[in-house]
């Protein structure tokens, strides 16, 4: 009970602020004015498609357009062409809306156009604490219908940190879903538990008969790879198919790795950062058992989100990986060439950028991770 009044206090509390309640008016917003941000691609625009949201989290654009946006407080809404920011869906479950914790990745069945089905992610209070869940249902106008929970990270223990929780769709039409230690630290070497993991399960939340575990009494058996801290980033390469992922550090050591089936990450054992207090810890290739990154950042740019480019509307942008950074207050490109990356361009947009999307028309969608959040957009001068 009592774990259930602070999820509705904290939800309370920040709809109550400015933001909330400018986005649940709906109204037409009056969209600040454009601004340019020069890139090696030349100037791009960086347009305001929506305000007022409270800690946007996920984002999915619908075939007729309109972006399905998550509010990390438990709210799900949908904006229009226009900038019109619709009331609150029904059907979002509950959620620990503390700390890091609250309603998190939003993706589309692979079928959403016949189907109407999309997935959510969000911490799940229950008895000892929360965990990542994932839940599916049905898509209408004005709610969620039909919601079924699919997964839920084990154990539930205690605190508001490292949920991790992104969504991504293998084209098996299985889904991987990435899962923070939850500040723990030793779990993540536990194969017993989901701390520290990555998953990958079918839509209906069952288990997929190859994945490496199954069958071993020590594992779970949703388990793909481990070793993992936070990974709050995840996509396919566009021409291989394959899960690129990335997670943050603790103090240094942002890592962008290629989960592999079975492999084990390393952390916290090794990391190419330092402990909070300043402690070492070793460097991967001390431990030549652990994988190793691809690419690893100190000073810290606190990865949130990942998508790949795959049009030619941003000119030279097309295969680039797109990082939305935090502490880096902007995106970060990186130019590959096969799984090695050969370049890196930072884009400053002012803000800590919790998520990347690229859009169906050439358009690269961002949201500024604010009590005040926004949706921009950036595209090429018309």
């Amino acid at each position: 009970m009592r774990k259930g009044v602070l999820v509705l206090i904290a939800a309370s509390m920040a709809a109550a602020t400015p933001g909330a309640a400018q986005a649940q008016a709906g109204a037409p917003p009056a969209a600040p004015a454009d601004r340019r941000v020069d890139t090696e691609a030349g100037p791009l625009v960086v347009h305001t498609v929506a305000e007022g949201l409270v800690h946007p989290w996920g984002l999915a654009v619908l075939p007729d357009r309109r972006l399905l946006v998550t509010e990390r407080p438990g709210r799900l809404r949908l904006v229009g062409p226009d900038g019109r920011v619709s009331p609150p869906l029904a059907g979002v479950p509950p959620v620990l809306a503390q700390g890091q914790g609250g309603l998190h990745d939003v993706a589309l069945d692979p079928d959403f156009a016949n189907s109407r089905v999309v997935y959510i992610t969000y911490a799940e209070p229950g008895d000892g604490g929360a965990s990542a869940a994932v839940a599916r249902a049905v898509l209408g106008e004005d709610r969620l219908s039909d919601l079924k929970v699919i997964f839920r990270q084990q154990p539930k223990v205690s605190g508001g940190n490292h949920f991790g929780s992104r969504i991504v769709f293998r084209r098996d039409g299985t889904l991987f879903v990435t899962l923070g230690e939850r500040f723990k630290f030793d779990p993540a070497q536990d194969l017993g538990t989901h701390l520290g993991k990555i998953v990958r399960i079918r839509p209906d939340g069952s288990v997929p008969a190859d994945n490496p575990f199954v069958g071993r009494k020590d594992a779970r058996p949703e388990i793909w790879s481990y070793g993992h801290r936070n990974p709050l980033g995840g996509a396919l390469h566009p021409d291989t198919g394959v899960l690129w992922v990335h997670e943050m550090g603790p103090m240094g050591g942002d890592e962008l790795n290629i989960p592999q089936a079975g492999k084990n990450y390393g952390w916290p054992l090794v990391s190419w950062g330092k402990h909070y207090d300043g402690r070492d810890i070793p460097d991967p290739p001390t431990r030549p058992e652990f994988a190793d990154a691809v690419r690893h950042w100190t000073p810290v740019i606190s990865p949130s989100g990942m998508a790949f480019y795959t049009a030619d509307r941003i000119r030279g942008w097309r295969g680039s990986m797109l990082i939305s950074g935090l502490s880096s207050r902007g995106i970060v490109r990186l130019t590959l060439d096969g799984e090695r990356v050969t370049g890196e361009e930072r884009i400053p947009l002012g803000a800590r950028i919790r998520h990347v999307v690229a859009g169906p028309d050439g358009e690269v969608f961002a949201l500024t991770d604010e009590p005040n959040g926004r949706i921009l957009r950036l595209a090429p001068p018309e």
